[in-house]
This record gives C-alpha cells, sequence and structure tokens, in this order.
C-alpha cells in the first residue's frame, strides 16, 4: 500500500466570500482535515472580551490567549473550538456572536497574538498534514508552501446579502446597510495592517463568487486541485 500524500491546500479571502464552507466541503471530498483559522482569531477575541482586556494591548491579549490553551476536537465535522483552561468547554457557538466578530477584526492587527497563532496553525498543519486552511494569510504567510493556493473574492454588497441572509435564517433583525460598512471597514483593516495583511499569493488561484452558487465554487476548486495534483491518495 501507499503512504498518503501530505497536502495542504489554503483558501484566503476577505469575509462573506464562502471560504469556510467552501473549505469544509472541499476537504470532505478529497479526504483532507480541516482547519478554520479564523475561528481561532474569533475565540482569541473572546478571551479578551470575557477578561476585558483592552483590544488593542497586544502582550496582554496574547498572554491571555496562551493560557486559554485553545483547541480543536477534530472528532467532530467540522472541528469544534474548544478552551481548556481554566476549565475546558465548548466555545464554537459563541464565536458568531456579533460582539466576538466585531472584537475579532481589532485582535486580528495585533502582532503578538497572530504570531502565537501562526505558530499554532503550523504545529495543527504538523499534526494533521493533509489539511484544507482557510483565513486571511494562510497562503501568503502561514503556508508559503502549500500545494494549491486559492484566493476567494466576491463584492461587499453580495457579501452583505449573504450575511444577512444568514442572520435572517437564524431568526436575527437585519441592518444590510451597516453589514455592508463593516464589511468594507473590515476589508480596509485587513488588507493595510502591518502584519499578515489580506493579499492574492502570486501563485493563487482566484475565483469570484459574487455570481456563483457553493457548489459551483466547489466544483471549480476541486477541478483546480485534481488539474494541479493529478489523483488524490
Amino acid at each position: 500500500m501507499h503512504a498518503k500524500q501530505r497536502l495542504t491546500i489554503t483558501i484566503d479571502g476577505p469575509a462573506g466570500t464562502g471560504k469556510s464552507t467552501t473549505a469544509r466541503l472541499v476537504a470532505q471530498r478529497l479526504g483532507l482535515e480541516f482547519l478554520d483559522t479564523g475561528a481561532m482569531y474569533r475565540a482569541a477575541a473572546l478571551i479578551a472580551l470575557e477578561q476585558r482586556l483592552d483590544l488593542t494591548d497586544g502582550p496582554a491579549v496574547a498572554l491571555a490567549v496562551e493560557r486559554g490553551a485553545m483547541c480543536f476536537d477534530w472528532a467532530a465535522d467540522p472541528p469544534r473550538l474548544l478552551l481548556t483552561r481554566p476549565r475546558p468547554r465548548d466555545v464554537t457557538d459563541r464565536l458568531r456572536d456579533g460582539d466576538v466578530t466585531l472584537a475579532s477584526s481589532s485582535i486580528a492587527r495585533l502582532p503578538e497574538v497572530r504570531a502565537i497563532l501562526v505558530a499554532a496553525q503550523r504545529r495543527l498543519r504538523d499534526e494533521h498534514p493533509r489539511l484544507v486552511s482557510e483565513g486571511r494569510d494562510q497562503g501568503s504567510v502561514v503556508f508559503p508552501d502549500a500545494d494549491v493556493k486559492f484566493f476567494l473574492d466576491a463584492t461587499p454588497e453580495a457579501r452583505a446579502r449573504r450575511r444577512a441572509d444568514q442572520l435572517r435564517a437564524a431568526g436575527q433583525g437585519v441592518d444590510e446597510e451597516r453589514l455592508l460598512r463593516e464589511i468594507i471597514e473590515r476589508d480596509a483593516a485587513d488588507r493595510n495592517r502591518a502584519t499578515g495583511p489580506l493579499i492574492v499569493p502570486d501563485d493563487a488561484v482566484v475565483i469570484d463568487t459574487t455570481d456563483l452558487s457553493h457548489e459551483q465554487v466547489l466544483a471549480a476548486l476541486e477541478r483546480a486541485v485534481r488539474a494541479r495534483l493529478g489523483p488524490i491518495r
């Protein structure tokens, strides 16, 4: 029998382009594992909020994140994110709340926090060497040696509309104009931060998802992976 090949696929792009859903489904189709790095930054934001830390104090937030000892439950699909200190708890469902979403943008700009989480993501790849990893800087910073890199994009209006649909489906009130403003502001913050800015890696396959369904995006990624790598064993 042949040993299974090591394989890293990265999917980067701004918020609301369907990265998480696409990455999880691509991982399922190709028999790989799925790493949601955005959840790690959201967990860092949750830690800072719960401890009432200054969201601009990089050293203090980084220390709290280290002490919180986040990890994933890889037996779940998709993996659930846990904080193990001071007591083990699953915080996955809390990570999409509005206050965490807003705070995570500030947390992601802190170089001290990014250094900790990038190192953690690289350790996870060592432990799970057949991986689809999604985020903002996976192909450009964290895994520049990835076998295949993607960058998903869409217009801010399309992304705001998708987020509004998600909130309505969850029974929450929606201000679509506010969502659009937040997305535009988040894009600017992600692209202009000093550490790990949102960029298109030179060797990435760029896919505009504005007018594509999840299935169409998924099919495009799968075709590109198989064209680049051949049969996945």
